[in-house]
């Protein structure tokens, strides 16, 4: 098709794009707004405009990617989340709006005019790092990866943001800690999905790094090491904070009460499913002096 109206190119690949997806015509708005280098509201005020044959041309190949499965957000090269917008690119996590969630409670336990200390353990993009900096300018952040290339990111997403209190470090979790560094919060969002989950060969996961999505053969072995291992690093009644899979929260409950930890609790998502595991650490001696 070498001239269509904006109109009926978002038609015809709403039409296309109706086999994958619930949103059709979202998704094609979206690439061909991309494509265009215009806002949505763009494509509402000028339906009749004919874009340029070689802006056609891509928007074409953008449908057709993703009538192959690739995910919107890797096509558009960003993702919002938490009202901002972050590259992403297939050596990252596209991050969810479930995992606002995991943002919003870590806020709501750091001490409020207090610049404390935070980690965050496999940041990916950066997006819970920047988006709780970005709410707390006044507290430092600590968000380490293994992945060279997700730091990249996470770094060039921390230059768009202006942001400047969040440090970046490559670490497998905490072994490039140093011994005596404490933190008030721990938060993280780690693989947890089952080495032979068959959601692995579904959908956006198809095309994620497997690395930051599978853990073991019951997705929990990151979790166990990060519980086992924040305590050493969280300041007295300092809280770790994790997201997990919706089947998983009793078993991340009982082996936060097995490191020792308080206050354990598992938090639903908007859907009314486990999301999210929590628990505060105090050091052993203080135990007698800690309500129970």
């Amino acid at each position: 098709m070498s001239e269509a109206s904006i109109r009926q190119l978002i038609r015809d690949a709403g039409t296309e794009l109706a086999a994958i997806t619930d949103v059709p015509r979202l998704e094609a708005e979206l690439l061909l707004a991309h494509c265009l280098k215009k806002p949505r509201s763009y494509l509402y005020a000028w339906p009749e405009r004919t874009p340029e044959a070689g802006q056609i041309q891509q928007f074409q190949a953008q449908v057709k990617a993703r009538r192959l499965g690739q995910p919107v957000a890797y096509l558009l090269g960003e993702r919002e989340f938490m009202s901002l917008c972050f590259q992403v690119s297939p050596a990252t996590l596209i991050p969810r709006p479930e995992t606002e969630l995991l943002v919003e409670q870590s806020l709501l336990r750091l001490p409020e005019q207090e610049a404390v200390k935070v980690l965050e353990l496999g940041t990916g993009s950066g997006a819970i790092a920047l988006a709780m900096a970005h709410a707390r300018p006044d507290v430092l952040i600590t968000a380490t990866d293994i992945s060279v290339s997700a730091l990249d990111m996470a770094q060039r997403n921390a230059g768009l943001l202006g942001t400047s209190n969040v440090r970046f470090l490559h670490s497998d979790w905490f072994s490039a800690l140093l011994p005596g560094a404490r933190f008030a919060l721990i938060v993280s969002n780690p693989p947890y999905i089952a080495d032979h989950d068959p959601h692995l060969e579904q959908g956006d996961l198809c095309f994620e790094p497997r690395t930051a999505l599978v853990s073991g053969t019951d997705g929990l072995d990151a979790i166990r090491t990060i519980v086992s291992q924040a305590g050493q690093y969280l300041t007295p009644g300092g809280w770790l904070l994790f997201e997990h899979g919706a089947s998983q929260g009793a078993a991340c409950c009982k082996l936060l009460q097995q490191a020792g930890f308080r206050q354990v609790d598992c938090i639903s998502d908007a859907a009314g499913l486990d999301r999210i595991s929590l628990g505060q650490h105090f050091p052993e001696t203080d135990l007698s002096t800690t309500p129970r």
